[in-house]
């Protein structure tokens, strides 16, 4: 099968295609012909070993310390089901499915354990849209439903509210009944009231800091702020999310924790079947809509990988993977 494949860390010019052999199933696994995947932060970040500040050692055990572990990129998914291995019984070929599989997708051809994030695809939903939900709408459901715990009447401040994370924590946090407010830039505005904010700073015109003390949650969803500048921003009793951290942020979260009424949430989420399939029932009822940015033909890898890493995106960059 055709797929991109990375040898080596760097730039994106190290993507390249390649020949590769087919996925072998097992007896609990799919066999997915892949329609379309996507770029994410989490994939060039891989592919460029650019991992946050301390944190090298630790991505590099999980990649690969010389060289990539697994060679193909893709995070998330959309396709339809070719085969299925002796023990699955929820799915069957030719069901459209998509998911999250961490890598893999920027391929024909995806092996996937039918227990992981992998769900049946809602009713009228295109491939591209489905491939676009995974990553970012996976991450925002699990820190704002399980780590920040937001409630009803609830403030939040979503920093990269326009952003591959961002747009569906907006979504996500406004079904929950909280009120949310957007950062991100004043060309993308109308785009994130669109998605269900009540207001957005544009902090390219010198609002962001103009809301102090008036926030329950301050949820950096792009690595902009720390404690010392999104503090302000919180009430007595609020909490902290940065989605990207380092060592700093790490032992600055054990004193703010210990030492003060706020808190500090350092967490990173899970991908699972459940969280799946209640982003799926939320796309089929209409609360969540996907957000896609720009689309590429699996062949412009190389230049969703340079777009993406310029970190101004708006929602997710799909790659169409099958025509």
């Amino acid at each position: 099968m055709k797929a991109m494949i990375y040898e080596r860390y760097g730039a994106p010019e190290v993507l390249h295609m390649a020949d590769v052999a087919n996925p072998k199933i097992g007896e609990n696994d799919l066999l997915v012909k892949v329609a379309a995947s996507s770029v994410s932060t989490a994939d060039w970040r891989m592919r460029a070993s650019a991992f946050p500040g301390g944190l090298w050692l630790v991505g590099r055990m999980f990649v690969g310390l010389f060289r990539p572990k697994n060679k193909v990129l893709g995070t998330d998914f959309s396709g339809t089901v070719e085969a299925v291995g002796d023990n699955v019984t929820d799915f069957t070929a030719g069901d459209r499915v998509f998911g999250f599989c961490g890598d893999g997708g920027n391929a024909e051809y995806l092996r996937i354990d039918a227990g992981k994030a992998v769900a049946h695809m809602p009713e009228g939903l295109g491939f591209g849209d489905a491939a676009a939900v995974p990553f970012g709408g996976l991450c925002a459901l699990t820190f704002l439903r399980d780590y920040i715990k937001l409630k009803k009447g609830e403030r939040i401040l979503i920093v990269g509210a326009s952003g591959g994370v961002g747009a569906y924590a907006v979504q996500i946090a406004v079904a929950m009944g909280a009120e949310a407010t957007g950062v991100c830039s004043a060309s993308n505005t109308e785009m994130v009231l669109g998605l269900g904010a009540k207001a957005v700073l544009a902090y390219d015109k010198g609002a962001f800091s103009q809301d102090a003390g008036k926030f329950d949650v301050v949820f950096d969803c792009v690595g902009v702020t720390s404690y010392s500048t999104a503090a302000p921003m919180l009430k007595a009793g609020g909490r902290y999310a940065p989605l990207n951290f380092g060592l700093c942020a790490l032992i600055t979260a054990l004193g703010v924790n210990l030492l003060t009424k706020r808190r500090m949430v350092i967490n990173v989420n899970p991908d699972r079947k459940s969280d799946l399939e209640a982003l799926a029932a939320m796309i089929a009822s209409g609360t969540l809509k996907p957000v896609v940015d720009r689309s590429f033909p699996l062949e412009q890898l190389v230049e969703a990988h340079r777009y993406v890493e310029r970190r101004h995106k708006s929602g997710s960059v799909v790659i169409s993977v099958a025509p």
